[in-house]
C-alpha cells in the first residue's frame, strides 16, 4: 500500500497586510516621501520582481529591525514595448502593453505589503499615509479576498 501525502495551502502561506496606495507619483518620488514622512528607509532591490519571463515590476523593501517587520513597495503597473508583427501600414511599428502586478484593483498605483507575525495594521500607519501630499488616498486591502493571492508570495 503506498501512502499518499498531500500539503494544504495553509502549510506555506504567510501572514501579511496589504495596503493600496493612490498616488501620481513616480516610484522613486514616492519612496522619498514615505522615507520622510514614516521614517522608514525603503530602498531599490537589485532586480525587479518578475512574474512572467517578459514582465518585471519595481519592488522597494525595508526590513523594520526595531518591530521585526518587513516591509515591501511594489509598483502595480508595469508597461512593455512589443513590436506589431504585420504587413504593411503599421509594419515597425511598436504598440505598448500594460500589466498589472493585481489584475483585481488596476485602480491601484503601489502596494504595501507589511510582513510582522501578530500583527494587526495600525490606523495610524494609513492615517499618515492619507495626510502625505500627492498621496490622493490609502486604504487596506483584504489578501484572502483576492485571487491573485500568489503574485504576493515572494
Amino acid at each position: 500500500m503506498v501512502a499518499i501525502h498531500r500539503i494544504t495551502e495553509d502549510l506555506g502561506e504567510d501572514t501579511f497586510q496589504l495596503v493600496a496606495l493612490h498616488s501620481s507619483l513616480e516610484d522613486y518620488a514616492l519612496v522619498y516621501a514615505l522615507n520622510l514622512h514614516l521614517k522608514t528607509n525603503f530602498k531599490r532591490t537589485r532586480g525587479d520582481l518578475e512574474t512572467m519571463a517578459q514582465n518585471s515590476f519595481p519592488i522597494f523593501e525595508w526590513r523594520d529591525k526595531a518591530n521585526d517587520a518587513y516591509w515591501t513597495l511594489i509598483k502595480n503597473q508595469s508597461t512593455i514595448e512589443e513590436n506589431i508583427k504585420v504587413d504593411g501600414l503599421f509594419e515597425g511599428e511598436t504598440s505598448v502593453r500594460t500589466y498589472h502586478f493585481l489584475p483585481e484593483h488596476k485602480e491601484v498605483d503601489y502596494l504595501i505589503k507589511i510582513e510582522q507575525d501578530g500583527m494587526d495594521l495600525d490606523s495610524a500607519v494609513v492615517r499618515e499615509l492619507n495626510t502625505m501630499p500627492r498621496v490622493m488616498t490609502a486604504y487596506t486591502i483584504d489578501p484572502d479576498t483576492l485571487k491573485s493571492k500568489k503574485n504576493l508570495i515572494f
